[in-house]
């Protein structure tokens, strides 16, 4: 599936993922391939990525949660997703 992070400055990362970890208003959710359409705002925390390579323009932007699995994360202040037919624009500060 492919995951857009954009904030107002730049594109923090565009590409093909596994899934994606959120924190949300109620609590972190997790959107996988073929999930069904949602729009939610999210809160403070880290957006992490799940992907088995991340290209290296977006790797500086990104921070590698640990060696062994290929999670990398993204801290945010607030912001919102849009996830529709495995796209997702995840607009934050």
């Amino acid at each position: 599936m492919n995951i857009k992070i954009l904030t107002p400055e730049y594109v923090v990362f565009e590409g093909e993922v596994d899934s994606v970890l959120l924190p949300g208003k109620n609590g972190e959710f997790h959107i996988m391939k073929n999930h069904a359409g949602i729009v939610s705002s999210l809160i403070g925390g880290k957006v992490k990525l799940f992907a088995k390579s991340i290209d290296e323009a977006y790797t500086k932007n990104l921070t590698k949660e640990n060696e062994k699995d290929s999670v990398f994360s993204y801290p945010i202040k607030s912001g919102v997703i849009e996830f529709n037919h495995n796209k997702g624009i995840i607009l934050c500060e």
